[in-house]
Formats: C-alpha cells, sequence, structure tokens
C-alpha cells in the first residue's frame, strides 16, 4: 500500500471530491484526519468499514485556533502529520446559483467569502502542520488549485483570483520548505460534477463542455484527481516540489 504508515489530514473532506481522497487514502494504508466546517461522521464511517483508522473534526479553516487545534489533534492521536491536503474550498453561493457574476457585481462580501476559505484557509492550514513536518523530518502537502486558473473565466474572477493565489503560494512554500524535505505541489481539476456543482450546472451544459472543449471526451471524475493526489503524496513524488499537475482531460493545456 502506497500510503502504509503515513498520517494524513484532508480538509474539506466531508462531500465531494475530499470524501473521495479519504476514501482513497485510507485503502493505500493511511491513517486520516478528516475535517470541514460540515459533519465528517459519514465520511468517517466509510473508512472505519474498511478498517481504517480515522479522526473526524469539525474545523474552519479560515480560523487560526481551528487550523492549530487539526495539527495538534492529529499528532496527539496518530503521532505523526505526515500529508495535508488542503481541499477545503467554496465558489460562491452555490445554493442560489448565485455565484457567475459579471465583475461589477461581486460585491466586497463575495470577493472576502472566497479568498478568506480557498487562500486564507491554505495558509492556515499548512503554517499549522508545518512545525511538526520540520520536527519529523519532512512531509507533503497538495493544495488544490484549478483549471480556471490559467484561463481566467471573466464571470468568475473571484474564484479564479483564489485559485490563482493557491498556485503562487504552492511555489513560495515549496520554496521556503525545500530545505525541510517538505514537498508542496497542487492538482488542477477542470470541471467536475460533484454535489455541489449538480447544483450549479446542467447535465446538458457539463456534456457540452466534455464533447467540445475536453481534448479527451471523457468526464473527468473525483476518482481521477484522487490518483494525482495520491501521487503527490506518495513516496513516490519524493523529488517533485513546486509543480502543478493539470488533471481536466486537455480542457486547458498547461
Amino acid at each position: 500500500m502506497r500510503l502504509e504508515n503515513k498520517v494524513a489530514i484532508i480538509t474539506g473532506s466531508a462531500r465531494g471530491m475530499g470524501r473521495v481522497f479519504a476514501r482513497r487514502f485510507a485503502e493505500e494504508g493511511a491513517k486520516l484526519t478528516v475535517c470541514d466546517i460540515l459533519d465528517c461522521s459519514p465520511v468517517a464511517k466509510e473508512i472505519e468499514a474498511i478498517g481504517g483508522e480515522v479522526l473526524a473534526l469539525k474545523t474552519d479553516v479560515t480560523s487560526e485556533k481551528d487550523t492549530a487545534e487539526m495539527a495538534q489533534k492529529t499528532a496527539e492521536r496518530f503521532g505523526q502529520i505526515d500529508i495535508l491536503v488542503n481541499n477545503a474550498a467554496v465558489i460562491g453561493t452555490i445554493e442560489t446559483k448565485d455565484f457567475v457574476k459579471p465583475v461589477e457585481k461581486i460585491t466586497a462580501q463575495d470577493w472576502d467569502r472566497i479568498l478568506a476559505v480557498n487562500i486564507k484557509g491554505v495558509f492556515l492550514s499548512s503554517k499549522a502542520v508545518i512545525a511538526y513536518m520540520k520536527k519529523q523530518g519532512g512531509g507533503k502537502i497538495v493544495n488544490m488549485a484549478s483549471t480556471v486558473a490559467f484561463s481566467g473565466l471573466p464571470h468568475f474572477i473571484h474564484y479564479s483570483t483564489s485559485k490563482g493565489g493557491v498556485l503562487t503560494m504552492t511555489r513560495g512554500l515549496a520554496t521556503a520548505l525545500g530545505e525541510f524535505n517538505i514537498n508542496v505541489n497542487a492538482v488542477a481539476p477542470g470541471l467536475i460534477m460533484t454535489e455541489a456543482m449538480q447544483g450549479a450546472y446542467s447535465p446538458e451544459f457539463y456534456q457540452e463542455l466534455v464533447a467540445t472543449k475536453q481534448l479527451i471526451h471523457k468526464e473527468v471524475r473525483p476518482e481521477d484527481v484522487a490518483g494525482a493526489v495520491l501521487f503527490l503524496a506518495s513516496d513516490e513524488a519524493d523529488r517533485i516540489t513546486g509543480q502543478t499537475l493539470a488533471v481536466n482531460a486537455g480542457e486547458y493545456l498547461h
């Protein structure tokens, strides 16, 4: 198993891609902390059902106190922190489909909320684990970016900006932490129809994207992204840092 004897924290793992990552990591032998502002007990039960060890926490990644406790409780429970997957993110008010807006319609509140979770949350979660990784002689941080960081969708500028910031932070953290044997990389998925996105886009829109925008005319699934995240979190990626791996079936060439 590729993550045997490893301890991983996956933020935003109550649903969607984070939940898929957590199960895949457990199948590969990792001990897990699953955390979210939503209830993580369902995914924790799934992991326990396949024999995995798991700690479920309620964590607001925009809170320095919460992220510090996330790292502390993980280390207390498992004795180490080998991997952090910064998956927690928001797009906008998904519930009302009110997030794709012209620039002049984006409010300061919209902007602040997106950047607080998507950039500040990545920074605080990374900051929380760094001391533990330095002490044990290394670790892996994998940040979730997005293809929109490259394409810069005009009616999605707050989200695009936040994911561009994740790419820049990935390079900066990799530069700062390389001497401590801490690898920092990013994965940039294209559009994936998770629970949240199903409430925002119609199946017809998604199938048109697959058919006309992607070089490979197959849906990109959370499981496909999980494979990339697993690789960057594993020992196989020991000599890879500061890089971004796009998983988008050729929707955008990076």
